[in-house]
């Protein structure tokens, strides 16, 4: 995720990490939420700093990059938090060319949704549909 901008452009877009930050956080404004990001390329540090923010956060927008298709660690560090989360990917990992095991996640059964295939969008998309569910019914 830290190379986003630099990596496979064709496939992950030209947007850098800050820049698709920047546009989370405005977006978050706009619908009245508050974020908080972080990035790590260490499993075990992306396993800590969830189990810290348990008692604070309301929800989880999660890129778990590779980390999807190994981590049970991860994936049983977000079932524990029990708070509404959302897998997200900036590409269709359902139907990358040559790699049918990208769309295998062993985190999206602790998850209340997930979405990619839309770049930026899949966090925008995430933060709506969140922001939506906290909002009491009409």
């Amino acid at each position: 995720m830290n190379l986003l901008g630099e990596r496979e452009p064709e496939i992950y877009g030209t947007l850098t990490l800050a820049e698709i930050d920047r546009r989370i956080r405005e977006r978050a404004r706009e619908l009245g939420l508050a974020v908080r990001s972080y990035q790590s390329n260490h499993e075990g540090r992306l396993v800590d700093a969830l189990q810290r923010k348990r008692h604070w956060l309301d929800a989880i927008v999660i890129n778990p990059a590779a980390f999807t298709y190994s981590s049970y660690a991860l994936r049983d560090a977000i079932a524990a938090i029990r708070k509404p989360a959302i897998e997200v990917h900036l590409s269709d990992i359902t139907k990358r060319e040559g790699e049918p095991w990208r769309a295998n996640s062993i985190i999206e059964p602790v998850c209340t949704g997930q979405i990619y295939g839309l770049g930026v969008d899949s966090y925008l998309q995430a933060l709506e549909r969140l922001a939506s569910a906290r909002r009491p019914p009409a």
